[in-house]
């Protein structure tokens, strides 16, 4: 295992998810359920099956586009989801 990368995607990840809508909902649903460990575990399980999907479907892209390519296919998508919740259009 590459050390280097593991703790640059840890941190990645840890800086991005802190106190995004996941964190909040966690927050609510274990205040609402009373059963803090149910729903950090049903809060692992689904980032879980998320990130290997995204790993997956990663590894998968990036055999066929530069990863510059992915990088702004992804903040394209980003911005154009952006602006359709904006307008009320999505989500």
């Amino acid at each position: 295992m590459d050390f280097r990368i593991f703790l640059t995607t840890f941190m990645a990840i840890l800086v991005a998810e802190l106190a995004d809508k996941t964190q909040l909902m966690g927050i609510t649903l274990a205040g609402k359920s009373g059963r803090p460990f149910s729903v950090w575990l049903g809060s692992v399980t689904a980032f879980m099956i998320v990130t290997a999907v995204s790993v997956t479907l990663g590894a998968y892209i990036s055999r066929y586009l530069p990863p510059q390519a992915i990088r702004i296919g992804g903040g394209a998508l980003f911005v154009i989801i952006g602006v359709l919740m904006v307008a009320g259009r999505f989500g």
